[in-house]
């Protein structure tokens, strides 16, 4: 009898236990969003320039200095940055005199300003924006509701397209273009020096949706002999460099593509869903000659499952890139997924190759 209650009492412990661990886990989900704006916060005041610009460490005297803070918000910063300094985004050390030196993480190294190939604050202004955001608050009654099940999320919040408010002037889509390009940058940096041979056969190159040119810029100073073009609607076009480097051709990618040999898709398809695609994939194919001639589609996307590295974090943010995009009414896709919009659309065979992160490159043959 006293060996049973000691096994009860046991139990009950494990039990408590387990439920305020889950419970723990259960609060920790639940405030994720909070990291999100405590970051976007973050590069709004400029605090990873703010610790560049002294030379990688900060105190919280400086960055308040730094940062214009208001009088009263000094307490407050030293809440933003101790919920930052946790969560991995800065480091932190404590000095003699009890003072605490913010440094830059791997993270927050790639928020530091200037226009470098690493800046990325940009793409998060992009992400976590207050429009895509919004939208996410309706997914209960898309989910459910026979009206809004027949729209994407977005128009179920805002009552138009996403894209119909990029190309407002109202500078939601100089936030979206700005971050595209941050995130162009520090991928074609990547893909030339570790996959730079997909491009070095090709003679002619489109990039459909290519906003400013970023990724093709970059590939025409990498290979001088490619004849670059972008493909994007009117009012991208409209405001897009012209320095020579690159063509810029406004028009609609749902009716017709330059010809070339190759047509580059960076973060395009994750935006439609399996029909549209395979409707913009065969204008691709109409636009590249034959595969024994040079031609392939070059996809720049996730797949899921087939990032490098497939620890946690890797696959919670293909799993949570998947979730958002769903605010457009696009989905990532599996390899299985990929090529069944391939197939469809009249393309012969497919190569993964994945790229450092969390996406792939995929070239695919007519």
């Amino acid at each position: 009898m006293a060996h049973a209650q000691v096994a009860h009492k046991d139990e009950q412990l494990t039990s408590t236990e387990e439920m305020l661990q889950a419970q723990l886990e259960l609060y920790h989900h639940s405030f994720a969003f909070v990291k999100s704006m405590a970051l976007r916060a973050a590069v709004q005041l400029g605090i990873p320039d703010a610790i560049h610009n002294r030379g990688g460490r900060a105190t919280l005297s400086e960055l308040a200095a730094d940062t214009r803070l208001h009088r009263t918000k000094f307490p407050h910063l030293r809440r933003l940055m101790r919920a930052l300094t946790v969560s991995g985004v800065f480091a932190a050390q404590e000095r003699d005199d009890e003072a605490t030196v913010y440094s830059l993480s791997r993270v927050s190294r790639l928020l530091v300003g200037g226009g470098g190939r690493g800046n990325l604050s940009p793409m998060v202004s992009a992400l976590v924006n207050p429009v895509a955001v919004t939208a996410l608050f309706s997914m209960r009654e898309w989910l459910t509701d026979e009206r809004a099940a027949a729209v994407s999320l977005f128009e179920v919040a805002h009552g138009c397209t996403r894209w119909e408010i990029t190309g407002r002037e109202d500078g939601d889509g100089d936030v979206l273009n700005a971050g595209m390009d941050a995130d162009s940058r520090l991928v074609m940096d990547v893909l030339l020096r570790e996959n730079g041979d997909v491009f070095e056969s090709l003679s002619s190159l489109v990039d459909v949706g290519g906003a400013h040119g970023v990724v093709v810029s970059a590939v025409a100073r990498a290979y001088p002999h490619i004849k670059c073009t972008v493909l994007d609607l009117p009012h991208v076009v409209a405001g897009a460099p012209n320095d020579g480097t690159v063509k810029f051709v406004a028009g609609d990618m749902f009716q017709h593509i330059p010809p070339a040999d190759a047509v580059l898709l960076k973060w395009i398809l994750h935006c439609w869903q399996d029909e549209d695609c395979i409707k913009i994939l065969r204008r691709c194919k109409d636009a590249i000659p034959a595969r024994d001639a040079g031609g392939k589609i070059i996809v720049i996307d996730m797949v899921v499952g087939s990032a490098e590295s497939q620890e946690n974090v890797s696959k919670e943010t293909q799993a949570l890139f998947d979730i958002f995009v769903m605010y457009v009414d696009g989905v990532e896709r599996d390899e299985q997924q990929w090529r069944s919009i391939f197939m469809k659309a009249g393309f012969s065979d497919y190569k993964i190759t994945p790229i450092h992160g969390f996406r792939s490159l995929i070239e695919v043959y007519p």
